[in-house]
């Protein structure tokens, strides 16, 4: 059965109007024409929706039947049709955003907030969640986007960076090592040191650094959180390492931070998708949005480095997929 959309509007324009010459009218038609695709309408339903005299149009028992729910259905395609026009147009929609915690509670909402200004109408969902996870939501689909570190090589997956992070120490406020602007990695070795569990990307970065200079830090104190490495800091339970987008975190909890040199240790923060898989049109604003919305307001070109303060290009191009 072949019945088009536009034979079930003329259908209802007939039967509303009760004549042929207003639904012409109507569905801008010809007479011939209209009557062409009522016939047509009736063969494919399989009888007479109309009973026709030269005096008179009227709907046949079968047509009652048929017209509410041609109504219906009518409805339900123009709203349908609506609906996805409003999703293309931004007017409606929604998205999920996977971040890691250093993310979500330090640059994130400045981007929210400049996307909620341009797309007021968008429903988003934050996963905050640690680094590995965020990788995790994004393979399986769970989300669109995701933001964290560099994951490496990864052949279904896509990575935009943005900038790069540098490690800092987070010490107790009291510490001796505080008297230094600037500390070195052999400097830790000499006090308890508080690290993040295993398999957190970060310390395997800062285990692998290390290794080839010579250095060795023991943990004293393991957490898998960083706001529990923070109290813990703060506490006078030792001193640790964390990336310096938890900077602000870390001092509100009343942790000092310092740079570390000899070596400096970065790793890029992006964002990721699935290679194989379209974003959506309110997950393609929010990208837009996190890649093309400078972290900065100054007026040199590039992106924020979060471990000097400058504005610094972004290698390789933002839109190109690592």
């Amino acid at each position: 059965m072949n019945v088009t959309v536009k034979q079930l509007e003329i259908f209802v324009a007939v039967a509303r109007s009760g004549s042929f010459a207003e639904a012409c009218a109507l569905v801008h038609l010809s007479q011939p024409a209209l009557s062409i695709s009522i016939r047509k309408l009736e063969d494919a339903v399989g009888g007479r929706l109309f009973a026709r005299s030269t005096r008179s149009l009227a709907l046949t028992p079968e047509g009652e039947a048929f017209y509410p729910v041609v109504r219906r259905l009518l409805s339900d395609w123009h709203r349908s049709l609506e609906d996805v026009h409003n999703l293309f147009a931004l007017r409606r929609g929604k998205f999920d955003i996977a971040a890691m915690p250093t993310f979500t509670a330090s640059l994130l909402p400045a981007y929210l907030a400049r996307f909620h200004r341009q797309y007021a109408d968008i429903n988003v969902t934050v996963h905050d969640v640690v680094a590995e996870k965020v990788v995790e939501m994004v393979r399986s689909g769970r989300v669109e986007l995701g933001v964290t570190f560099d994951p490496g090589e990864a052949q279904d997956l896509n990575f935009y960076p943005l900038f790069r992070d540098r490690l800092v120490a987070a010490l107790p406020s009291d510490h001796a090592l505080l008297d230094r602007p600037e500390l070195r990695w052999e400097d830790l070795q000499d006090w308890p040191y508080i690290a993040l569990q295993r398999p957190s990307s970060i310390r395997q970065l800062v285990e692998r650094a290390l290794v080839e200079c010579g250095i060795v830090l023991t943990p004293t104190f393991e957490a898998h959180q960083l706001v529990s490495i923070g109290r813990m800091v703060t506490a006078g339970l030792g001193i640790s390492v964390v990336p310096s987008l938890s900077a602000g975190q870390m001092e509100e909890m009343g942790a000092v931070i310092r740079p570390i040199g000899a070596p400096v240790i970065t790793r890029e923060v992006g964002v990721l998708t699935r290679r194989r898989a379209t974003l959506s049109v309110a997950s393609q604003a929010m990208f837009s949005v996190l890649t093309e919305t400078p972290i900065h307001t100054g007026d040199t070109p590039g992106f924020f480095d979060i471990s000097t303060g400058a504005a610094v290009p972004v290698s390789p191009p933002l839109g190109t997929a690592k």
